[in-house]
């Protein structure tokens, strides 16, 4: 799926590129195109179809997309957005704005950011003359085609491109069955549907993407695999065990009940160990819960003040303030001062953080994907290798021991994780047992945005080949009904069969029209 690009191969790209792009890849001081970007280069200006670039962390997949899109939509004159990047996190949307501002206004493009934390005022100029390229969420999307359905036909009825960056995290779970058929409706309000290019460092089964991409023409979707050496990996796996009748794994440092006698859990012997190897660099270390990261940053903070040295290590999730958040991604990303950040899953995906030296977790990896995603935070420089720390904590066992505990599980699925890493395996996106839930979300999303609708051409619109491709007729109607009942009242029917909100419907959307899953889950959006 992957091959080599020569040097000529890669110079005749360039070439293609409009003249303000190749300027501006001259004063960036690049000494040659990657070959990812080489290929992209010529599927997107060749070709007619969707495309999938599949490429480690920091292989330049941004630039692989965005240097032939612009190319092609420079000198577009149509009004509304020429290109759509979706994202799944605000802070990703930012640091890709970062990327592209500079690039944009090189060529006279306006880029705008397009989430809750952003500009009031640039959004309120976009809807007024739309045009150029939009860094948007799936919830601003989804509250665009609700709230304001007139102005979402002129802003994304006529784009060419919607690129979708973190693909692999859209491809199970209601999240990514909402932005696909979030991507349904934009190809019907459009006289040509956007060409799609989805971009991941970590898809376990390529075909699982392509289909994803287009579910009605995936054999129609160009696949470009990135072909790159990995990098030498290091890695240690460390098991401590728990002390015995031991209620909180993640307790305060130093909480007991016996006030003179301290006990010290596996969270201390790690902290010890990450406290004397880590200081003096950057790293990430990602602790699963939150109340992990918090333990033990805290932790590592009073070892810091205890050896009476500055602190390195600072946490970072979803419940903490965006300017707190936004400092430490600065902080990793500028390299002067040694920092280590205890956080969730907040950091595995591309944010922009620079590389750091090593990557270590508290806890068994449980996906493949995710660790190969941490794993690509690390070892980017060239000749310096991936270092990886695993840090496993097992129950206290004895004679009254259950045989799970006995057989020393998270142990066991460290090594199996590992091995599979090794093999370079990644596990395919699973089923979404959210489907049904999903879709009526979408359903009332679909009846507010078009103040009606019969239930056929809501069935053809929502689905059929996409993400609600297993409800058929017979399925769609019983769950009319339902929605449709006096216990329910989600919807209601008119006499001459047009679709409407309920009372119950009507509630609904108005406390929230953005997602159709947990804010909770989905912290950063």
């Amino acid at each position: 799926m992957s091959s080599p690009v020569s040097a000529s191969a890669a110079e005749g790209s360039y070439d293609r590129l409009h003249p303000k792009i190749r300027r501006w890849i001259r004063d960036q001081g690049w000494d040659e195109l990657r070959e990812i970007q080489a290929r992209a280069i010529g599927a997107i200006l060749d070709g007619t179809g969707d495309v999938v670039i599949a490429a480690a962390t920091a292989a330049g997949k941004t630039e692989a997309a965005f240097l032939p899109i612009l190319t092609l939509t420079a000198d577009r004159k149509a009004a509304g957005f020429s290109a759509i990047y979706v994202s799944p996190l605000k802070a990703l949307i930012n640091d890709q704005f970062r990327r592209l501002d500079e690039l944009c206004e090189a060529m006279e493009i306006p880029v705008v950011k397009w989430h809750g934390d952003a500009s009031q005022a640039e959004k309120r100029k976009a809807i007024s003359k739309p045009s150029g390229i939009a860094l948007i969420t799936p919830e601003s999307i989804e509250a665009m085609l609700t709230r304001r359905p007139g102005d979402a036909v002129r802003l994304f009825g006529s784009a060419e491109f919607i690129v979708v960056d973190e693909l692999h995290a859209f491809l199970q779970g209601p999240r990514g069955l909402h932005v696909a058929s979030l991507l349904k409706r934009i190809d019907a309000m459009a006289g040509k549907p956007a060409r799609r290019v989805g971009l991941s460092a970590t898809i376990g089964d390529m075909s699982q993407a392509m289909a994803w991409l287009r579910p009605s023409d995936p054999s129609n979707v160009d696949l470009l695999v990135a072909k790159a050496g990995s990098p030498e990996l290091r890695l240690q796996i460390r098991g401590y065990v728990e002390p015995p009748d031991l209620d909180d794994p993640d307790h305060a440092e130093g909480a007991s009940q016996d006030a003179e006698a301290p006990k010290r859990i596996a969270l201390d012997a790690i902290c010890d160990h990450l406290f004397e190897n880590l200081r003096g660099t950057n790293n990430l270390v990602f602790g699963g819960s939150r109340r992990t990261v918090e333990s033990a940053a805290d932790r590592l903070r009073r070892r810091c003040e205890k050896a009476g040295v500055p602190n390195e290590f600072y946490p970072h999730h979803g419940s903490l303030s965006k300017i707190l958040r936004e400092d430490l991604e600065i902080r990793l990303k500028d390299g002067g001062l040694p920092t280590t950040a205890i956080c969730t899953s907040t950091l595995e995906l591309g944010v922009d953080i620079g590389s750091v030296k090593s990557v270590a977790q508290v806890g068994a990896p449980r996906s493949l994907s995710s660790l190969r995603q941490r794993l690509g935070r690390t070892g980017r420089r060239p000749g310096t290798p991936s270092i990886l720390r695993v840090y496993v904590r097992e129950p206290y066992v004895d004679t009254r021991s259950g045989i799970l505990d006995q057989l020393r599980p998270n142990t066991i699925r460290s090594v199996a994780v590992v091995r599979l890493l090794l093999a370079g395996f990644v596990e395919p996106a699973g089923p979404s047992p959210e489907t049904a839930s999903t879709l009526i979300h979408q359903m009332l999303s679909v009846i507010a945005e078009r103040g009606g609708i019969r239930p056929k051409p809501l069935f053809d619109l929502l689905c059929g080949p996409g993400p609600f491709g297993s409800i058929d007729t017979a399925d769609f109607a019983q769950l009319l009904r339902h929605l449709g009942s006096s216990e329910v009242r989600l919807i209601e029917q008119a006499p001459d069969g047009i679709l409407m909100l309920g009372p119950e419907g009507r509630r609904s959307c108005n406390r929230a029209t953005s997602s159709p899953y947990s804010r909770a889950r989905t912290s950063g959006a």
